[in-house]
């Protein structure tokens, strides 16, 4: 009864997909577009992924997962750089539970990385929203999750325009700002955090999640991957480890 009751809220806050007769239905259709830019480096590109990986096995997530209505969420991980360099190093998978989420993590680890270049932030998210409407699922919400280590964009189209079509789609942007010391650092002349809530993130319960330390990396991951599972709204814009 109250997965029924769940999903009726849902009906009523997000816009309803209708399913082709071809598409999987389940909880949530989920692009991980993390930054493989210029000041992401090759073993950067390795912790950055490890993050995940460690991330979508967690058993928080997994439950997460598997105590929502349909059970299931589809993923793909896509690495972004420059205008024309977006790799999808793990193309859809549907995980419903420990056995296809370790899959996903395996996966993951493998291909080398492909994606090069200077931020084209406006052009990945619309890369995301095209990997949303040409596959065979229908999700009860969409959403593209972007990491990054800057909020600057030096080629492609606009973020502001990107973010509009993506939004106006019926998908949420979530953002997940880096700033580990090792892997990224802060931000000479702004505040990232600031920068992710005003200029990329967008639609219903939209967030941004603070990776600050090298230690806390996996476990922002965590936290913003259970956010977007489960359908919490948080408080804030901007969400923090506690």
């Amino acid at each position: 009864m109250f997965k029924h009751l769940r999903l009726c809220v849902l009906l009523l806050c997000f816009p309803v997909f209708v399913a082709s007769a071809s598409s999987e239905e389940l909880d949530l259709e989920l692009v991980l577009l993390a930054d493989a830019t210029g000041s992401i480096d090759n073993a950067e590109i390795r912790f950055q992924r490890q993050g995940y990986a460690e991330a979508i096995t967690d058993p928080a997530v997994v439950s997460a997962i598997t105590d929502n209505i349909y059970g299931k969420i589809a993923v793909t991980y896509i690495e972004w750089g420059a205008t024309g360099s977006q790799d999808i190093v793990v193309d859809w998978m549907v995980i419903d539970g420990a056995g296809t989420a370790a899959a996903f993590a395996e996966r993951l680890m493998e291909p080398p990385r492909r994606a090069y270049g200077r931020n084209a932030i406006g052009e990945a998210l619309l890369f995301g929203m095209a990997r949303i409407e040409s596959n065979s699922y229908t999700g009860l919400r969409r959403v593209i999750d972007l990491s990054a280590d800057s909020a600057t964009n030096f080629s492609g189209p606009p973020i502001s325009s990107a973010r509009e079509t993506v939004v106006n789609a019926g998908i949420t942007i979530n953002g997940l700002a880096i700033l580990c010391r090792h892997c990224s650092g802060r931000p000479a002349n702004y505040d990232l955090e600031k920068a992710f809530a005003e200029r990329i993130i967008g639609g219903p319960g939209s967030f941004v999640v603070t990776a600050d330390t090298m230690e806390t990396f996996s476990d922002a991951v965590r936290r913003k991957l259970i956010l977007e599972i489960a359908g919490i709204e948080p408080e804030t814009k901007v969400v923090r480890l506690d």
